[in-house]
């Protein structure tokens, strides 16, 4: 396991829970929570996604996407 996808799973489990605390800590409606938390869900899971689930991007991975040259070729001459 990489390090920054450990790193990534305990954020991803302390923050429901900070964010419990804070709620009853400050006495927020949950209704309140909930909505804005829900309209926040999808843009913030997707830059998390982007950011921390990065690929390798190294030229052996990605040899077969690079663009191919079309060359003319000199026939090959027989013995």
């Amino acid at each position: 396991m990489k390090k920054s996808h450990m790193w990534l799973m305990i954020l991803c489990c302390l923050i429901p829970v900070v964010g419990i605390v804070l709620v009853s800590f400050f006495k927020v409606p949950l209704n309140n929570v909930l909505f804005y938390g829900m309209i926040l869900l999808c843009p913030l899971s997707h830059l998390l996604m982007m950011r921390f689930m990065g690929h390798d991007h190294s030229s052996e991975q990605h040899a077969e996407y690079q663009h191919h040259t079309t060359s003319i070729a000199a026939p090959k001459q027989e013995k």
